[in-house]
């Protein structure tokens, strides 16, 4: 028996995201901050090139190893399925997207930086719960997902708190769409 690199996107996101934070907490402090984490309405400088970089990269930067297992955990349960059901590119492309939208409306939207794979773990969420979807359907578990999953956020974006609630929601929201139209892989 042998160990399989078996879905080689996820894994390669949850091992660079583990490096930024290792060379974060101890090489390099500034790191996560200039390159891992966009910033917020009035803090974006278009004549940084690390803040058009951290408009996606955003997704690897996390504040802590709290922050980052309660992101990967899910993330590793969910991805791989999706990985195997989407294809490998087209998740990567799934989680690019989701990432720029993130970020993009929260140079717009919100004065604090953000930065964590929140968003994409959401994203993947809502996606997952299309595995059984037939155009013109909607399937039930998607529905329970956004009341249990979105409500929640929805209902603690009123608490004070340093979590992007809105980035959960934009993630789900991505999710949903990509449930909807995206085309699984096809098997060979």
């Amino acid at each position: 028996m042998r160990i399989k690199y078996n879905a080689p996107v996820i894994l390669t996101f949850t091992f660079i995201s583990a490096l930024v934070l290792i060379l974060s907490s101890t090489l390099l402090p500034f790191l996560t901050e200039s390159w891992f984490m966009v910033p917020g309405k009035g803090g974006f400088a278009p004549s940084r090139i690390q803040n058009w970089v951290s408009l996606v990269s955003h997704v690897i930067g996390h504040a802590n190893w709290t922050h980052l297992i309660a992101n990967f955990s899910l993330i590793l349960l969910i991805g791989p399925i999706l990985e195997e059901r989407y294809g490998s590119r087209s998740l990567l492309e799934m989680i690019f997207l989701t990432a720029l939208v993130t970020g993009v409306l929260n140079v717009f939207l919100f004065s604090k930086g953000l930065l964590g794979a929140s968003g994409v773990a959401f994203m993947m969420i809502l996606l997952a719960s299309f595995t059984n979807f037939k155009k013109g359907e909607i399937p039930l578990t998607f529905v329970l997902i956004v009341v249990l999953y979105l409500g929640r956020e929805l209902v603690n974006s009123l608490a004070a708190n340093s979590i992007s609630e809105f980035a959960h929601i934009i993630g789900g929201f991505c999710g949903s769409l990509f449930g909807f139209f995206k085309t699984p892989a096809s098997k060979a």
